[in-house]
Parts: structure tokens; sequence; C-alpha cells
């Protein structure tokens, strides 16, 4: 089912021709006590530009895949990452439900990420954030901690 085309065009020119008796009127948005007035957009980057903030760390990411000890995915693991020259850890993440995780830490350190689930073993893995790359791929295979246990549970 066609319409004929002179329809669209005579809707065309009914939408665009004013309202008889109404009369175009320009005006200029009033500002309010409540708003400051409008700045120019290059006026307000060269604002934001000059007031000294710091600059943000290079980002190093660390990425990983935890798996099990038949080799299949492991979700919802524990992973802490810490500086080696700390004792305290300042990052932590959970593996997905691919056992897969990613975490952004500054460039420049040395790291220690740990992986931690119950009845396996604790595992470790050094990485060195340099300038040289920006990522780090790792992968843990966990081993239970007493044989025979780790297949009983999830």
């Amino acid at each position: 089912m066609r319409k004929p085309t002179s329809f669209y065009l005579g809707l065309l020119l009914f939408l665009a021709h004013p309202a008889v008796g109404q009369q175009p009127t320009e005006t200029a948005p009033a500002a309010s006590p409540s708003q400051p007035p409008a700045t120019p957009p290059d006026a307000s980057r060269a604002s934001s530009s000059s007031k000294g903030k710091k600059k943000p760390l290079p980002i190093y990411l660390i990425t990983g895949t935890v798996f099990n000890e038949k080799v299949l995915s492991f979700p919802d693991a524990k992973v802490r990452i810490r500086r080696t020259s700390e004792k305290k850890f300042r990052w932590e993440a959970h593996t997905n439900s691919r056992g897969e995780f990613a975490v952004r830490v500054p460039e420049g350190s040395e790291y220690e990420v740990r992986v931690q689930v119950k009845n396996f073993k604790e595992q470790s893995q050094t990485v060195k954030a340099d300038a040289g790359s920006v990522q780090q791929q790792l992968s843990f295979r966990l081993e239970p901690a007493t044989p025979g246990k780790a297949g009983d549970k999830k």
C-alpha cells in the first residue's frame, strides 16, 4: 500500500509553514540569578588546564586467568596485588565466570600477584611493571591443598 507522493509533500509544507496569526519571534534566553553567565567553551578549557592539576600516573594492566587442577577456569578466585617492597596488599579483585581478572596498577614498580582459593594451595607470581610494556598476562593453575578434596567441592 503506497501513499501518493503529493501527500508527503503537502504534509511537509504544512509542518514547515508557521501557523496563521503567529509572529515568529526570536527570544534570547534570559539569565537567571541562580545560573552563572555562559562562558565560551574555549575559556573554560583554558582555565581548567592552568589550575596545576597533578598529572595522572601511567597505568599498567595486569591480567590473568585462574585454572583448577583439571585446567578448567576457576570463577570467584581471590586475586590480591601489592608492591614487592610493601607488606600490605593494595589491590584486590575476584575472577569472573571465565576465571579471568584485570587490575590496573601504577607503572614503574615490581608487583606480587597472589591467588587464594579455599582448599587450594596459594600461588603467587612477580610482575615487573616497566615502561617498556603496558600489560602483563598471567596464568595460574591451582593445585589442591590436600589430594582428592578439591574435586569434591567447586
